[in-house]
């Protein structure tokens, strides 16, 4: 999906690592975004989300991967409201430096847990992502 001039430049760089992942669509919702497989949704790109002034990226990860990230790095992760509890953790991209071999793993990560077990597994065969 090709990205828009008025993105977002991080969101431009969401969309662009998404792009590798099999069937992938974007929302845009105002600043944000829904990154979906199919009907559901593997991440989310937030700006200033009810206001906190915070960019981020939002993806699912291993169960209690969340805590422990954000545990052990408070400034660059946090438990993002209302999907904290399923699992979901928020990647800053409004500090000065950002790894973006981090965020694409991040979303990759998220992405073969939510997509069905067919495009997983194409995924994980094909090392075109990593």
């Amino acid at each position: 999906m090709p990205a828009h001039s008025s993105d977002h430049p991080h969101l431009a760089r969401l969309i662009k690592i998404s792009s590798l992942l099999p069937e992938t669509t974007v929302e845009r919702h105002g600043s944000h975004a829904a990154f979906r497989i199919r009907k559901k949704v593997y991440a989310y790109f937030l700006n200033n989300h009810h206001g906190d002034g915070i960019v981020a990226v939002t993806c699912k990860v291993l169960p209690g991967d969340n805590k422990a990230l954000a545990a052990a790095q408070p400034l660059k992760f946090y438990l993002p409201a209302y999907i904290a509890s399923k699992g979901w953790v928020a990647l800053r991209l409004d500090l000065p430096k950002i790894d973006w071999a981090e965020v694409k793993e991040l979303m990759q990560t998220s992405y073969l847990q939510i997509a069905p077990k067919r495009l997983a597994a194409m995924l994980e065969s094909d090392h075109q992502f990593q």
